[in-house]
């Protein structure tokens, strides 16, 4: 459908003019409000102001323009409900199928510390109710929030001669985020040193206690928290309990067989796999039998009443299953402190859609390390590496995208043997790794070893090698790749490539 009538609402005008000249070139009819017909009309074009079509002057002083049932009725009908169409008739109003709009700027009465009552009167009522409405209505109408849709808006109207509906939803999830942010920058301005509710859309659930330190405060916001976790036992979640929740469940979602994971300040410490959550538990704590202490113990399996037993010798911040055995429950009740959650598989994979970190004004957004193995490695070295080398290095793939960068993972085909990470250089991860080894009696000689990233240098991977390990798995890609290579070759390690890092800052 062709469309034939157009809305500008413009605080920003400095486009308005020639946007609406070349809508009116493309046949259609133009309606502004009485703010942008008058810039309009200075200009030479012809076009109708909102007041002449709803017969209402602006009132209250301009804060009542837009509206008005008639112009709302305009944007908002469905096309094919032959009721709408109907009292559009009776009303003697015609359908309008595009709604530009630029919002009045609150930001810059923000950023200028504009007092209150003046800062006020930036508040943009009238423009977002228009926007909502015209995104709502996408299946007929389109709607630009910015002078940077309107060229190819233009575009697609002179080349298709109308608006793909494809286009049209787009614009919509733009002018709704657009409107999510207006109001979340209102809100946030208005709410002082209350939580910042502007994060996402996201309703708060509970204050903590306190933030990552005693003297911050803290909040938990998202309606998913609550479908992903249930807290059976224990104190309240903390800032870094909830930060620690995050990190476990993400890592012991990459295991299919059961595995039990510790970890310590969102970093596993050991990870172990076997027939039984006991087996895998023995083998994850032999890894560093030192910093589980006030750590996290995630399993993907159900807690028995045995592995327990093993739980309950620890002092323990947090215990994640997806879910615990009565007898299980019991035991591990008689500790007052320790929390218990379950959590549910399905629903973190179901959330897990983003990732969000917050810096200094904005925040940055990205697709989820959801990848676990390469599709297809490349073996780079002369030597392949042997089956039980594979597992080992598949496992030590596993466990490292979860490891702070710079991170280094020694790993047989069922557990870790040695963590390095959130080093500097990878020669101090790989040394930080080794140490620990040595301090947990741990045997490295016929292990493999995971990189998070590409040596840049053959000096870790030398020192990798020195302290036992005979297969290697790593990104690839530096410029020294052949030194890399050539250093493998030499003590007949096995190397291969994943063309696939796993940074974690």
């Amino acid at each position: 459908m062709r469309p034939r009538r157009a809305f500008l609402s413009l605080w920003d005008k400095s486009s308005a003019v020639e946007f609406a000249r070349q809508l009116q070139e493309c046949g259609l009819e133009v309606i502004a409000s009485d703010g942008t017909a008058q810039v309009l009309r200075e200009a030479g074009l012809s076009v109708q102001a909102v007041s002449e079509m709803t017969g209402f002057p602006p009132l209250l002083g301009g804060r009542v323009k837009t509206l008005h049932p008639f112009l709302h009725a305009a944007i908002l009908a469905r096309r094919d409900v032959p009721e709408d169409r109907q009292q559009l008739e009776q009303l003697g109003v015609e359908p309008i199928d595009v709604v530009a709009v630029t919002f009045y700027p609150f930001d810059e009465g923000v950023r200028s510390s504009t007092a209150l009552a003046q800062l006020l009167e930036f508040i943009d009522i009238g423009g977002p109710a228009l926007v909502r409405a015209a995104a709502k209505n996408f299946p007929w109408v389109t709607v630009l929030v910015d002078p940077a849709q309107y060229e190819l808006f233009l575009n697609l109207l002179r080349q298709r001669g109308e608006i793909p509906e494809e286009f049209r939803r787009r614009c919509a999830a733009e002018a709704f985020a657009r409107t999510a942010a207006y109001d979340a920058l209102i809100a946030r301005t208005l709410a002082g040193d209350r939580p910042p509710f502007w994060l996402y859309q996201a309703p708060l659930l509970y204050e903590l206690r306190y933030g990552e330190n005693p003297h911050q405060r803290g909040w938990l916001f998202g309606e998913g928290f609550s479908q992903c976790f249930r807290q059976l036992h224990g104190k309240e979640l903390s800032y870094n309990n909830v930060l620690d929740a995050d990190a476990a469940v993400r890592l012991i979602v990459d295991f299919d067989a059961p595995t039990v994971a510790i970890l310590k300040h969102t970093t596993p410490c050991g990870v172990g796999s076997g027939s039984s959550l006991v087996e895998a538990w023995q083998k994850a704590l032999a890894t560093d039998p030192v910093s589980p202490f006030g750590g996290v113990v995630v399993v993907n399996r159900p807690v028995t009443a045995e592995l327990a037993e093993f739980l309950a010798a620890l002092f323990l911040e947090l215990v994640l299953a997806p879910s615990f055995t009565e007898e299980a429950l019991e035991r591990l009740q008689r500790k007052k402190q320790l929390r218990l959650l379950t959590y549910d598989a399905a629903a973190i994979r179901r959330w897990w859609v983003e990732d969000a970190r917050s810096v200094l004004g904005g925040m940055l957004v990205q697709t989820p390390n959801t990848a676990v193995l390469p599709q297809q490695w490349e073996v780079v070295s002369q030597r392949e590496p042997t089956p039980e080398e594979v597992a080992a290095l598949q496992f030590a793939w596993r466990v490292v995208k979860h490891v702070k960068s710079n991170a280094i993972v020694f790993a047989r085909a069922d557990r870790t043997v040695a963590i390095g990470g959130g080093q500097p250089s990878r020669l101090d991860a790989v040394r930080v790794a080794v140490r620990k080894a040595a301090e947990s009696g741990q045997v490295l000689a016929g292990t493999a070893v995971a990189s998070d990233a590409f040596f840049p240098f053959p000096d870790a991977l030398q020192e990798a090698i020195a302290a036992g390990a005979t297969a290697v798995i790593q990104p690839g890609g530096s410029i020294r790749d052949r030194e890399v290579i050539a250093a493998a070759d030499a003590c007949g390690v096995a190397m291969v490539f994943t063309h696939l890092r796993h940074f974690r800052h």
